[in-house]
């Protein structure tokens, strides 16, 4: 199946239904189809074998995602947050395009010579084509090519084919599903997989969809309000921005029925703090990987709350979890050898199933045998099924022949009082192999020198996994998804 079969059946179930945009004056199922359909003209008609886009989340990105589709080729979000350099960069993995972006990025493509629309005149262009027909693609085809974050190596373009995605849809949404007053509220970036994700679910379901440009606290909460959005999508640091905005206060927001998040791990302090502030909400951690087309475990709403009233120690710790895997993923922690490893013990996820990709574009596929994927995440499950992600497999420190996750002792750290956001890298050492370095970022009017933070440690872990350094920071590294740059702060203690 095509991704753009998912817009058909939404036309054919409610042509006049609102997709996306005000409810009174938003984008219909059947003018997003049109617009598409004059999208992969456009496409067609320029001879281009990419259609890339470089811009924020809006209302050109659905046409985009959907007139690439009915083209017979595949979409290319870009970062645009990226220097002129590295955006050049990956200009160096596409073929053929037709980039689409933001005036803002325009320059950077122009000077490299490629054909650069903005938007605007992309869709305007559009709705003067006759629409294009018969061009799609069969589901094997690439529907997405999205580069990895590269937190940890440099960017690759995974490759989400039509049947990976239209699986995932299928597994896991129930077509129009949704009620005539619900609204989601998308925030996260195209060039992230929830971003792509999030317009075929949404669309599929039948939830109007609105639009967040540039995420900000206040315009988040106000846009939630004015169009009483139902549901949400956040990454953690937004879900932290939110947090310190309110800054105590509940948040107000009466119609949010559901908030999901994702893209990154989430500190455990701000989701307590959060669901606290959003007493009426429901929250679902939705883990998952570009190379996954998205989720593959949730950890729902009910056992947020039931996790957080709990006294069993336990069942309390499944608010650090992933949750469960979704209908048609199967999951296996397998050790250094590739021996499955019963509950209760890390090691390395492998997932399989029909939404998996484990492809990136000009390599051989990641898939064994047997069409597992290695997800490279350290983790492990609890006797009933609740998955616990514990870091990237790079991440591990192996001091003195011990290997250590850095999330075990960023959990420790982040419950002292004084802590809001910590990371635990591993710097090379000639005795111990690495020592443990852990950067701190501390909360506005708290105090607390290294030796108490190590102290604090070593009170509730293993000596050998007390910090050797602590280097206090104004603020960490991420991207703008939210993903921790580790490899430019172990950089930065090696430089100096």
């Amino acid at each position: 199946m095509n991704i753009a079969t998912l817009l058909d059946m939404a036309v054919a179930g409610d042509p006049d239904r609102v997709a996306f945009g005000p409810r009174d004056s938003g984008t219909t199922c059947a003018h997003l189809r049109r617009t598409a359909a004059g999208v992969a003209a456009v496409v067609h008609a320029a001879g281009a074998r990419e259609l890339v886009f470089a811009g924020v989340n809006g209302p050109a990105f659905p046409m985009m995602l959907f007139g690439a589709a009915l083209a017979g080729v595949p979409l290319v979000p870009v970062n645009y947050r990226l220097s002129a350099e590295a955006l050049t960069a990956l200009l160096g993995h596409t073929e053929k395009p037709l980039v689409v972006a933001d005036e803002a990025f325009a320059d950077v493509f122009a000077s490299a010579g490629l054909d650069v629309r903005s938007p605007e005149t992309l869709l305007k262009e559009a709705l003067s084509m006759e629409p294009a027909t018969g061009l799609e693609g069969p589901p094997d085809d690439p529907a997405v090519l999205l580069f990895t974050s590269g937190t940890t190596a440099a960017p690759k373009a995974a490759v989400l084919r039509h049947r990976h995605l239209t699986s995932y849809i299928l597994q896991t949404v129930e077509f129009a599903s949704a009620g005539p007053e619900d609204a989601v509220l998308t925030s996260v970036p195209p060039y992230h997989v929830a971003g792509v994700g999030s317009v075929l679910s949404n669309l599929y379901a039948g939830r109007r969809m609105v639009h967040l440009g540039a995420f900000d606290p206040e315009a988040w909460l106000r846009l939630v309000r004015s169009e009483k959005v139902t549901s949400a999508m956040v990454v953690p640091t937004m879900l932290a921005r939110i947090v310190e905005h309110l800054d105590g206060r509940p948040a107000d927001v009466p119609t949010l029925r559901t908030l999901a998040y994702g893209g990154a791990r989430m500190p455990h302090t701000v989701l307590e703090v959060a669901l606290r502030a959003l007493p009426d909400t429901g929250f679902t951690n939705a883990y998952g990987l570009t190379e996954t087309s998205s989720t593959i475990a949730l950890l729902g709403p009910e056992d947020h709350r039931a996790a957080l009233a709990s006294p069993d120690p336990a069942v309390r710790a499944r608010l650090r979890s992933a949750g469960r895997m979704v209908p048609g993923v199967e999951a296996e922690i397998r050790d250094g050898t590739g021996r499955a490893q019963p509950p209760g013990t890390t090691g390395e996820l492998w997932v399989r199933g029909p939404q998996v990709s484990g492809e990136y574009k000009g390599a051989a596929a990641l898939l064994d045998a047997d069409g597992w994927f290695h997800t490279r995440d350290l983790a492990r499950f609890d006797d009933e099924g609740h998955l616990f992600v514990e870091g990237r497999a790079d991440d591990t420190i192996i001091r003195g022949g011990e290997n250590i996750a850095p999330a075990e002792v960023e959990d420790v750290l982040l419950w002292h009082a004084a802590v809001r956001e910590v990371a635990v890298v591993g710097v090379p050492d000639e005795e111990w192999g690495e020592r443990i370095a852990a950067f701190v970022v501390v909360h506005d009017g708290a105090s607390v020198d290294a030796e108490g933070l190590r102290t604090w440690v070593r009170a509730r872990l293993r000596g050998s996994k007390t910090p050797d350094l602590v280097v206090f920071r104004e603020e960490l590294p991420y991207t703008p998804t939210g993903k921790l740059l580790r490899r430019e702060l172990s950089t930065t203690l090696r430089k100096g």
